[in-house]
């Protein structure tokens, strides 16, 4: 049964003439008629008594009407709820991120994305790149910011990747480090340094994914949290290596410094979502604000200090 049939029927109820009606719906008489008298034909009975001034319902009239009424209710609003999603007017957007694409690439697109769409929620999960690929897979987030390393890449199986930017590790060193006034080092000048590290494993981590071939640091100290590794370096007691991302933690009492382009190691950091799948327009939208964010963080800091570079 089409709905423009019970458009019409409900609208010819509701003023009792299809003169009237037709008038409301601006359609000819003869076209409002013709509609009701294939909508009888559909029923198998007559839904109006027609009468010398106007129409009447009739028994089959009065039965059928509260269900054209829901129907016809029920697909408004799933129009205005439909409305509502392209507008982001409602709904959610569940976001997942690693634990420095935290520190501001993925806060400043959440406050410009709320900015945008005030009513929409908006949640955000930290995790590391793995778990927050099984957290989308298994739909508990709609999109979640990963990196890639060169011994780590992302699985692109059952997901679309979209790159946000590629990001330097660079080296913390305490102000009163050796080397604290250089720009660049290579890492032959820090194998006498011990290395700061987050975990237990950081070295099967974060360093195995950013030191060439054939470098091994020394580890003397494990600091599980950044403030806990930044305070260590800063108070000499080794080095760290510092993701562009979490820059903007980084005390004023340590210096940054880049490594040489035969040492560096760069992360490619992405935004995935399932593969296959229309993105939701929050998502689309989303993106966007992850792109306008990345243009201004994960950049190596300009230091002050002697131009020297490592040679």
């Amino acid at each position: 049964m089409e709905t423009q049939l019970l458009e019409v029927f409900r609208t010819v109820a509701r003023y009792g003439s299809i003169t009237a009606a037709a008038r409301r719906l601006r359609f000819t008489q003869s076209a409002v008629s013709r509609q009701i008298a294939a909508l009888e034909a559909e029923v198998g009975a007559r839904v109006f008594d027609r009468l010398p001034r106007g129409v009447a319902l009739t028994e089959e009239g009065r039965i059928l009407l509260p269900h054209a009424q829901a129907v016809l209710d029920r697909l408004t609003a799933a129009q205005h709820n439909l409305d509502d999603l392209h507008r982001l007017a409602g709904g959610r957007l569940r976001v997942g991120a690693f634990p420095t694409a935290v520190a501001a690439l993925v806060p400043r697109a959440l406050a410009s994305f709320r900015c945008a769409y005030p009513d929409l929620a908006l949640s955000l999960v930290e995790g590391l790149t793995p778990g927050l690929l099984e957290r989308l897979t298994a739909g508990d987030a709609d999109v979640v910011v990963v990196s890639s390393s060169p011994t780590g890449p992302i699985d692109p199986a059952g997901v679309d990747l979209h790159h946000l930017l590629d990001e330097r590790l660079l080296v913390a060193v305490s102000h009163e480090h050796r080397l604290a006034r250089r720009r660049t080092v290579r890492l032959a000048e820090l194998a006498d340094d011990a290395f700061i590290v987050g975990s237990a494993n950081a070295e099967e981590t974060l360093l195995r994914a950013s030191l060439p071939s054939g470098f091994q640091p020394r580890i003397d100290i494990v600091a599980a949290e950044w403030t806990g590794k930044l305070g260590c370096v800063a108070a000499g007691l080794g080095v760290a290596l510092v993701p562009a991302l979490a820059v903007r933690g980084t005390p004023a009492d340590i210096a940054l410094l880049r490594l040489h382009t035969d040492d560096e190691s760069i992360r490619r950091i992405f935004a995935a979502t399932i593969a296959g799948r229309a993105r939701p327009p929050a998502v689309a939208r989303f993106l966007t604000h992850l792109d306008e964010a990345a243009l201004g963080v994960g950049q190596s800091p300009d230091r002050p200090g002697s131009t020297d570079s490592a040679r």
